[in-house]
């Protein structure tokens, strides 16, 4: 299956959850790009794509593709999160978690909640996580994958939209749905 179709089926997707010109986004384990690459065109020259990720060849491929689309708004960032994410404080419009927020990259679920800690701290007031459960294969049980949507919930998150349909997981296509939680403000 080509790229460009790919890139297509990811940016339906994206537009409808809600991405659009001149954002600012967080792809936070983007891998070689299946929605970056999407993303940074949706948004334009106005808007800015930082791509996380700490596997350098999936980044190296990023680049490439980045490169031969011809875009100049995606900033990469080789990093895995052991702490702070390197964005300021209420920078970023969108933070895409697909298929990275689960017990195989975060087994503790106090590493999940660190996690989102840093993802409600870098979104903007008005900001929203778009999230995608990803491999069934890693979550030990339905009940797992429910514990895991109630962390998104505890640390300040609720649930807006969801946009179901075909979906680009590790270079296959697949149904599934991606969950648009928005940011609460924090109590005191």
């Amino acid at each position: 299956m080509s790229t460009k179709w790919f890139s297509r089926i990811a940016e339906g997707i994206l537009r409808e959850a809600g991405i659009g010109k001149g954002q600012i986004i967080l792809d936070f384990g983007c891998g070689s790009g299946n929605y970056a690459i999407p993303a940074a065109e949706i948004i334009g020259s106005e808007g800015w794509i930082y791509a996380l990720d700490k596997n350098e060849r999936a980044l190296s491929e990023l680049r490439r593709r980045a490169e031969l689309s011809g875009l100049e708004n995606v900033r990469i960032i080789n990093a895995g999160i052991d702490s702070e994410l390197p964005l300021q404080s209420h920078f970023v419009d969108a933070v895409f978690l697909f298929d990275v927020l689960h017990s195989y990259y975060f087994p503790l679920s106090s590493d999940r909640k660190a996690v989102l800690y840093e993802v409600y701290r870098v979104l903007k007031v008005d900001g929203f996580v778009l999230f995608y459960a990803g491999d069934p294969e890693v979550y030990h049980s339905h009940s797992e994958l429910n514990a895991i949507r109630k962390e998104i919930k505890d640390a300040e998150f609720y649930l807006e939209s969801e946009c179901c349909g075909m979906i680009i997981h590790e270079d296959k296509l697949e149904e599934g749905c991606v969950l648009r939680f928005s940011r609460r403000n924090r109590r005191g």
